[in-house]
């Protein structure tokens, strides 16, 4: 399937192009091609100001909100240049792909100008306060709790529970938070969507190590953290409601520029396979055309995705898009080791000095975890898509 693109919006893509390539071959080129949530952070901060100051951060929204009110097609012109340039992952992209996309959709007037300029100016970074430790696919089954209570300030939520596998957290100022409202409430009833500030005394994060030495994962601690009255999205009691939104956008434009990087990265490794002389085994061989396939099938799957939804609900084709490529990439890294061979198996300097490839290897075995296992999102299919009997579950 081929996009068809105006010559105006040919121009644009050679625009965005040249941005790219002058910024990463010039001031930004320290960070062309860096991998890893956590590497280089304050440069790649300092890259989405650099974003946000040319508006290329977020130009899908509003002018007045820091973006240049881009049509789709641009928005998926600039997604897939940004990858081809081999621009960094955004450490912005909590507040970009997620937070400010639901304030737009589901916040009021006032929300929308305190939070989204801040957002697209690479000035204030976000986390998600979903998963928990007895709560992670199972979203609904949160137990982090807020109560309405009246302080000499005003009116503020106080929150207190705990979250996990909250990646990014150790520099985000906000999070938005999935917690409990009403009490007596189980399920998707009784939730509310919180804006709650990290950095107070009634927030602890601590850091989780990860097996290539990053901590790009934290647990979250809330004990009596507070928030404005005002910072709910959505009405008490509408938390599920806009929670699928999130998801809903985190099925995006996002997932193009995420296709791409994909696609460096099996590049990558047809490089190497030529290279070391795997490419001569015919096995391996069909594996990584099996792989190329299933980069395109992928393609294929978000273009009709994102022509078909409004934006704000899960359609069915983005449904079966998570497990799609968290399968595919499973195997992928798993088809990186195989095409590495022994020398895979081997750091190139000090612990954790691992190369991009190996690195594939390595985030890629929590792709079919996070975000909701693949277990959990075939239920999903099932249930809310194909709209099947519910599985049984105990009282």
């Amino acid at each position: 399937m081929k996009l068809g693109f105006t010559e105006a919006q040919e121009a644009f893509r050679r625009d965005c192009a040249a941005w790219l390539d002058a910024q990463l071959s010039g001031p930004f080129r320290d960070i062309r091609g860096v991998m890893g949530q956590m590497a280089m952070l304050e440069r790649r901060m300092e890259w989405e100001q650099a974003l946000g100051r040319e508006r290329f951060s977020a130009i899908g929204w509003p002018e007045e909100f820091g973006g240049r009110g881009a049509n789709l097609a641009e928005q998926v012109i600039f997604a897939e240049e940004y990858a081809r340039a081999g621009a960094p992952g955004r450490v912005g992209h909590m507040g970009i792909e997620l937070a400010g996309p639901t304030i737009l959709t589901f916040g009021t007037a006032e929300q929308k100008a305190r939070f989204l300029l801040p957002i697209a100016r690479g000035e204030e970074f976000w986390c998600q306060g979903y998963s928990e430790p007895n709560a992670g696919s199972d979203l609904a089954n949160v137990r982090t709790r807020a109560l309405l209570v009246d302080t000499p300030a005003g009116q503020k939520w106080q929150v207190n529970g705990q979250k996990i596998w909250t990646s990014l957290a150790t520099f985000a100022h906000w999070s938005f938070v999935v917690c409990r409202t009403e009490e007596g409430t189980k399920g998707h009833k009784g939730l509310s969507y919180l804006l709650v500030p990290t950095r107070q005394v009634g927030v602890t994060i601590r850091p989780i190590r990860q097996m290539n030495g990053e901590a790009e994962f934290n647990e979250t601690f809330f004990s009596d953290a507070i928030t404005d009255a005002t910072n709910i999205v959505g009405a008490p009691g509408e938390g599920w409601k806009v929670a699928m939104g999130t998801l809903a956008f985190e099925r995006g434009v996002s997932t193009l520029a995420q296709q791409m990087s994909f696609r460096n990265e099996l590049d990558r490794l047809v490089a190497a396979a030529k290279a070391n002389g795997a490419a001569a085994d015919p096995t391996l061989r069909l594996r990584l055309a099996e792989a190329y396939s299933g980069l395109r099938i992928m393609r294929y799957s978000a273009l009709r995705m994102l022509s078909n939804a409004d934006g704000s609900e899960l359609s069915g084709a983005a449904y079966t898009y998570k497990i799609h490529w968290a399968t595919w990439r499973k195997k992928l890294g798993e088809l990186v080791m195989d095409v590495l061979g022994p020398a895979g198996e081997i750091a190139a300097g000090a612990p954790y000095h691992w190369d991009e490839l190996q690195g594939v290897f390595f985030s890629s075995r929590s792709d079919t975890i996070y975000g909701g296992t693949n277990q959990i999102q075939r239920n999903l299919i099932a249930e809310r898509a194909l709209g099947l009997p519910k599985e049984p579950r105990g009282v």
